[in-house]
């Protein structure tokens, strides 16, 4: 599905489809055509199943080069041009979202990839390919990072076509419209994402850098910091004494059985601290973070812990 590639729709179908969807959560295709019979859909809609996204992990962002397909600049559509800009870095914008789903699924996109609905991808018009993007729904709150694969919506003044699945991350795949924040994330070259970190139109006061937590038995041999540290636990809790520290490992077993790694460790500061893991990866770490939260628990810190 490359929408700089397809077939403009003729002015009849334009009349027909505007006829047949304004009054419904399915996405417009006014911006894609019929591509010559490429598509067994003729009209755009979600799976015939509920999708479930709470078990895919957070996307994390890193640095990629330029795609070959799809930064063609300018590029025209429907007799007007698009600039593909240069960077990201520093781009925050707000507007409506839409998604697009079963009819393109399994479909080219603009550089080449095969659109996955059941993926955090997006298509955006003038951001270069690919880009990563933090997309918060402004009417809840929640958030998503999608990775920018396609081209599109030219559909009015839409900001971002989102994958079906980002849609129901942020909770408006029966409505198919939201008002959302998009801000680029740019990794530099080398470099590793943190969440917060390279975010455009984040402070350093929002950004929540990991911390280092020195074990008693480093503090004992007097064990220097290291220079590379695995920030692979998260800190559930702190307190003032062991019995609290326990209630809270308990509380965490009762909710999680056996699926979760609690150690308590008391710090040189005198509080007893709970921590979780180690994880093997972001992906885990950044899933258990959102599970704790989900689960009514205060959302834990990310921290290293020196052996």
């Amino acid at each position: 599905m490359t929408r700089t590639s397809l077939f403009v729709f003729s002015m009849l179908s334009l009349l027909s489809l505007s006829g047949c969807v304004s009054n419904s959560a399915k996405p417009l295709d006014y911006d894609r055509a019929s591509g010559g019979g490429r598509y067994s859909i003729l009209q755009d809609k979600a799976p015939d199943h509920d999708v479930k996204v709470d078990h895919l992990p957070e996307l994390v962002p890193k640095w990629e080069p330029r795609s070959a397909g799809g930064n063609k600049s300018p590029y025209e559509v429907w007799g007007k041009k698009y600039w593909v800009m240069k960077s990201a870095k520093g781009y925050v914008a707000e507007g409506t979202a839409s998604w697009y789903g079963l009819k393109f699924h399994g479909h080219t996109t603009s550089n080449g990839e095969k659109y996955d609905m059941y993926a955090f991808s997006a298509a955006n018009k003038t951001l270069p390919i690919p880009t990563y993007l933090k997309v918060t729904n402004l009417g809840n709150g929640r958030t998503v990072i999608v990775r920018v694969n396609d081209r599109g919506p030219f559909h009015g003044n839409r900001l971002i076509d989102l994958s079906y699945a980002a849609a129901v991350r942020l909770g408006f795949q029966k409505k198919g419209l939201a008002h959302v924040r998009i801000q680029a994330i740019t990794v530099p070259k080398g470099a590793t994402y943190h969440p917060g970190l390279y975010t455009a139109g984040t402070s350093k006061k929002e950004v929540n850098p990991p911390i280092v937590l020195a074990s008693e038995h480093a503090k004992e041999h007097h064990q220097p910091v290291k220079k590379s540290l695995s920030f692979n636990h998260l800190q559930a809790g702190a307190f003032s004494t062991k019995e609290a520290a326990e209630r809270l490992k308990n509380r965490l077993i009762q909710v999680f059985d056996t699926q979760i790694k609690i150690t308590i460790i008391k710090q040189s500061d005198g509080l007893f601290k709970v921590f979780l893991g180690p994880y093997s990866s972001d992906d885990a770490l950044v899933l258990w973070q959102k599970k704790l939260q989900k689960a009514g628990f205060t959302k834990p810190i990310r921290v290293a812990l020196i052996p």
